[in-house]
């Protein structure tokens, strides 16, 4: 299942285009405050599609059958550049644990690049349902590695990843090695650059959010 938010007119898309827009970029907290909007909307949307129980509660004059979430599912990203998205599904998804991994590209000598992760600091999985955060999904490789890493690890019981915009490239690279997992999506763009950067895009979403990297 695929979730392209784009389709569907809502002030998302202003987010989404403001997060876009190269002179609002300049402002690094704004661009944090979008990107944490955009995980907000997800959040919502992702909601629909779990399992709620219902639930008795009690108010000054009386009883209300309320439905509820069953379980919390566990909020995963990948450092640095998916934090203000995890924050912003964080902020609606209020009682979940969180997972965090250190992934990123290593540029070889002749240009090309392999993922490299370091560190991975996350709950139990078994059973639960994860959400995997993360701005930009590329070629997807860094994607797989790191939710292929944890359901290695872990019986996940549903995966979902989470973009604000992606790549046809990326897309199909993460239904060919995750067919189970649903994605959702601010936007979907065509091209990428040779070095996979996501065209038109919206640039490093690290460094827009936190400073350039040396």
């Amino acid at each position: 299942m695929t979730f392209d938010l784009s389709k569907t007119k809502s002030i998302a898309n202003t987010f989404i285009a403001e997060l876009r827009d190269e002179n609002i970029q300049k402002d690094s907290m704004r661009f944090r405050k979008n990107m944490e909007r955009l995980g907000e909307f997800f959040a919502f949307e992702i909601s629909k599609s779990l399992k709620f129980i219902t639930k008795e509660v009690t108010t000054p004059l009386g009883i209300s059958q309320c439905d509820v979430l069953e379980t919390q599912p566990v909020l995963a990203t990948i450092l640095r550049a998916g934090l203000p998205l995890q924050q912003g599904l964080l902020n609606i998804f209020d009682k979940a644990e969180c997972c965090f991994i250190s992934a990123y590209r290593k540029v070889k000598k002749n240009g090309d690049f392999v993922i490299q992760m370091d560190y991975i600091s996350t709950p139990d999985l078994d059973g639960r349902v994860l959400i995997m955060a993360d701005p930009m999904l590329a070629t997807g490789q860094s994607m797989v590695m790191c939710c292929k890493e944890l359901m290695n690890r872990y019986k996940v019981a549903e995966l979902h990843i989470v973009a604000a915009i992606a790549s046809i490239e990326g897309i199909a690279h993460v239904k060919a090695n995750l067919p189970k997992a649903k994605l959702w999506l601010g936007a979907i763009d065509e091209e990428m650059t040779s070095k996979a950067y996501i065209v038109p895009g919206l640039g490093d979403a690290g460094d827009l959010a936190y400073g350039e990297k040396i």
